[in-house]
């Protein structure tokens, strides 16, 4: 899953984002949701996320734990 859908992403669920001054060079950081930041159901760029470390930023990639 990409990240552009808000039903796809949820607290406490691990991401990959990507903070604001990294946007030029696309570097990601992994981390944990605390808290959904945009509104709408669809953004072209990645849901803005808050983690559970205060970085905020837009989904890249959702994290799938092994079972």
């Amino acid at each position: 899953m990409n990240g552009k859908n808000r039903n796809d992403v949820h607290a406490g669920m691990t991401v990959e984002i990507v903070l604001k001054k990294d946007q030029r060079t696309g570097k990601t950081t992994c981390g944990i949701v605390k808290d959904i930041l945009t509104n709408s159901s669809y953004h072209p760029h990645g849901i803005k996320v808050r983690l559970t470390d205060g970085q905020v930023g837009r989904v890249k990639e959702i994290r799938v734990r092994p079972h």
